[in-house]
């Protein structure tokens, strides 16, 4: 019997036409590519013809082979500069993070503004060798306080936490149970301000009765008796760096009524007052560099940041240009200066000697390439980014930070320095440059003012709480909402990130982590 072959196959039809032929894939340009740092613009290795749609990672190995002699590869995030023009609408980016190739990513982008003829200069940052995994979940909800939470900081190795609230007591934390240690009682009034030393020996509470008290965190019993000295409320609470002062570092303390001191940890007794200000000090910072003991920076409502020796209390430098009373300040090395010897490698000094060197040597690190920067936030809406003791005139800004609606509630530079972030009452959060000031992208999300900001350790993510009652995570690679953190019934007043936890208080008289 012969075989028969089956019927030929019926075309498929659509609506009586027939299926359209597939289209081949379009060819991708090769594109001439130039890696430069970001740092300081200089190139990085010789310009590369590749093929457009290089991925992000094969650009990592590329360059990787290309620039570094090390056995273990370094990893980079790459952006390239949007060119300045009329079509930039205020508050967009300024920048393309290259997320999956430059084909996708800048020959595709909207703006239009590059074709494949042109020369590719991608910018190139080192990104930290370790890497933070992000919070997604509430792991606790600890109560315990009475009335609002008004501040709340790890302690410098992430292991203890410290809370202040309106019921004029402090809590302890401890982060391995996520349990309560101890109720540190003594102040008469709301505890404004936590403040660690950064060898976690001590902690300083300033509160509403203007008194600064100082605790044991491993018995939770005070350490004498409360600092008496200041007329009014205290604002804020700054330690001497360990890399100048390692056996007992003192403290200094801003009140509401004008004047800063600085206390002796081991008399209790104030050493000298800063009296120049006109109107309340509402935030003090004690930066490393500038003398032997380092200087103290000062923001008052008399719209003035002011520095000082912190040797000898004499004042150095006026810095004039807010329209306002100053609100905020950061330093670019206020998380090496906060962390003292610790690192995340987990080593534990064995001796203050030892702690000092390992302390300065992390400070030095830091300042290699940029020497240490100030941002102030005002209530006029702005920012300015100073160099103190940069090489430039020290009494003028070096950029101008535009951009929010409405007043500044506060700033805080990533661990590296490289970026800054501000959050203000117009409910949005804006990235900048940490070394130039420049703009860099707007955070849109909460429906309501940002009080405070964290930056993860490895400075790929920020953290803010709102009066919207949530907490956001942003990554900082795409600009957008990594994780929504709901679970707070009312405002949000502080929170604070480390390691892979964050914690936050607020109105509803809860901390969470």
């Amino acid at each position: 019997m012969a075989t028969r072959l089956p019927p030929p196959k019926r075309l498929k039809v659509y609506h009586g036409v027939p299926e359209p032929e597939l289209e081949p894939p379009k060819p991708t340009p090769n594109i001439i590519v130039q890696f430069v740092s970001e740092e300081d613009g200089r190139s990085l290795a010789p310009a590369v013809n590749l093929p457009a749609n290089t991925t992000r990672e094969g650009l990592e190995v590329l360059l990787n082979k290309l620039s570094t002699e090390d056995e273990d590869p370094v990893p980079f995030s790459f952006h390239v500069a949007l060119p300045e023009g009329p079509d930039i609408k205020p508050g967009a980016p300024t920048r393309i993070v290259i997320q999956k190739s430059l084909e996708a990513d800048v020959l595709n982008h909207s703006s239009d503004a590059f074709s494949p003829e042109d020369v590719f200069v991608v910018y190139c940052s080192p990104q930290s060798v370790f890497r933070v995994r992000p919070a997604t979940r509430c792991s606790s909800t600890l109560s315990g306080h009475t009335s609002p939470i008004l501040c709340a900081s790890f302690s410098p190795t992430g292991n203890l936490l410290a809370t202040g609230s309106g019921d004029t007591a402090a809590r302890l934390w401890d982060l391995n149970t996520e349990t309560p240690s101890h109720v540190l009682t003594g102040h008469v009034g709301w505890v404004l301000c936590v403040e660690w030393e950064a060898m976690e020996r001590k902690l300083a509470t300033g509160g509403h009765d203007g008194h600064v008290r100082l605790w044991d965190p491993k018995t939770g019993k005070p350490i004498g008796e409360a600092m008496k000295g200041h007329t009014k409320w205290i604002t804020s609470l700054s330690w001497e760096p360990i890399h100048i002062n390692p056996t007992s570092p003192r403290v200094a303390s801003s009140s509401k009524d004008g004047t800063v001191r600085v206390w002796s940890t081991g008399t209790r007794r104030t050493e000298f007052t800063l009296g120049g200000h006109a109107a309340s000090v509402n935030v003090v910072k004690w930066g490393g560099a500038g003398g032997p003991k380092g200087v103290l920076y000062t923001a008052s409502s008399d719209r003035t940041v002011r520095i000082w020796d912190a040797e000898t209390g004499r004042p150095l430098h006026t810095l004039k240009d807010h329209a306002h009373w100053v609100t905020t300040l950061a330093l670019n090395t206020d998380f090496v200066l906060r962390t003292g010897p610790f690192d995340h490698t987990g080593k534990k000094p064995t001796s203050d000697e030892h702690a000092q060197q390992l302390a300065k040597a992390r400070y030095d690190t830091l300042l290699r390439t940029t020497p240490e920067l100030l941002i102030s936030g005002s209530d006029d809406h702005t920012l300015f980014l100073w160099s103190p003791f940069g090489t430039s005139s020290s009494q003028k800004p070096v950029a101008r930070l535009t951009g929010h609606q409405r007043q500044v509630s506060h700033v805080a530079f990533s661990p590296d320095g490289r970026w800054a972030a501000s959050a203000g009452w117009d409910g949005s959060v804006r990235v900048w440059e940490g070394r130039t000031g420049k703009f860099v992208a707007t955070l849109r999300g909460h429906v309501g003012a940002v009080y405070r900001l964290a930056w993860s350790a490895d400075g790929r993510m920020l953290v803010s709480a709102s009066k919207d009652s949530t907490l956001k995570i942003w990554d900082l690679k795409t600009y957008k909402i990594k994780t929504d953190l709901p679970g707070h019934t009312d405002e949000v007043y502080c929170v604070d990130f480390v390691a892979d936890k964050v914690v936050s208080g607020g109105r509803d008289r809860t901390v969470k982590m």
